[in-house]
This record gives C-alpha cells, structure tokens and sequence, in this order.
C-alpha cells in the first residue's frame, strides 16, 4: 500500500511535466511540416498599433507589408534586416543578428528555442525564454492545433513588442523574388 502510494504521487507530479515535454513536441512535429507561411498580423509597440501581411520562409526570410500611409515594408534575408518607406523611397539596414527575432524566422533556431522554453497553458500554450542578454521572446501557439499565434519581445530596454499572426496559408508556392533585398533605394 505505501508502495502504490509513492508510485501515486510520483506520477501526480511528474505528469505536468510530461504534459509539458508532450506539447512542446507536438509544437515541433508541426513546424517540421511547415516551410513557410502568410499571415495577417496585428503589431503593437510603444502604443503604436500598426497592421499589414506577412510571407515567413523558415529559412531566415521574412517579407511583410505594413497598412500605413508610409507604405512601410520589412524584409529579412538571411543576415539582413531592412525597414523600407517605399512612399519616400528610403531604406534602413540593420543586423538581425542582433535581433532576438532570429530565433524565430529559422526553424533550426525556433525548435531549439521550443525546447529550452519554459511552458505555460492559458487561452493560448506560452514558451518562454530569456536570452543571455536579458531579453525574453514569449512565442504562442494555439493549443488545439499547435499552430503559431504570435510572439512578445521584450528587449534589454524593457521595450515590449507584441506581434500577434492569423495564418491565412501554409506551405505554398512563394516567388523568391519577394526576399529580393532592393539596391536601388536613395538612403
């Protein structure tokens, strides 16, 4: 009886963490599925809300057009990150290595950063994770399909970016072109 009782209570509470191991790999079955995606997004920083669409390759490549008078479009290929004003024909550089968003837009790095994540259940399934820099990267998936929903910043400055995503489409036919970075723009 004392046996059976500590084998209970083993399995009592080890069982979210179970739990826990089991979702987090259902989350990677999907994405290793998943080569790219086009969403809709809503983008809300500094009390700024900003909407538009977005096309991820897993493979480092992000392009999004934002709805703004500006016109304003982000693109990443591979090392680079690029803020464009299209209405003003400008362009901004910036290294992504920098940034903590590439842990998400290569699959490598956003398996891995699933697996060191801590996991927490509410409307949504939250990973969790802080850099060596301090900074956190909260990524959401939803719980019924385990498709990604979104992610929150938050930056060495406490500066907190929410990006939250209606996927409208998975794995389809992108032309490449759309990565292509523009060398034509006066900076």
């Amino acid at each position: 009886m004392f046996n059976k009782f500590f084998i209970f209570l083993f399995i009592l509470v080890n069982s979210p963490l179970t739990i826990q191991a089991n979702e987090k790999q259902l989350i990677i079955n999907q994405l290793i599925n998943i080569n790219n995606i086009i969403f809709d997004f809503e983008q809300t920083s500094n009390n700024k809300r900003e909407t538009g669409t977005c096309v991820l390759s897993f493979n480092n490549k992000l392009s999004c057009d934002y709805k703004d008078s500006m016109q304003k479009r982000i693109l990443v290929n591979n090392k680079t990150l690029i803020v464009q004003h299209r209405r003003y024909d400008k362009i901004y550089f910036y290294p992504i290595s920098k940034s903590p968003l590439i842990k998400i837009f290569n699959k490598d790095n956003l398996i891995d950063l699933i697996k060191k994540s801590d996991y927490q259940l509410n409307d949504d399934i939250e990973l969790t994770y802080i850099n060596k820099n301090n900074e956190k990267i909260i990524i959401f998936f939803k719980k019924d399909n385990y498709y990604l929903v979104g992610w929150r910043v938050i930056d060495q400055l406490k500066n907190i970016i929410n990006f939250s995503i209606k996927i409208k489409d998975i794995n389809s036919e992108i032309d490449p072109k759309i990565f292509k970075i523009p060398s034509d723009i006066k900076g």
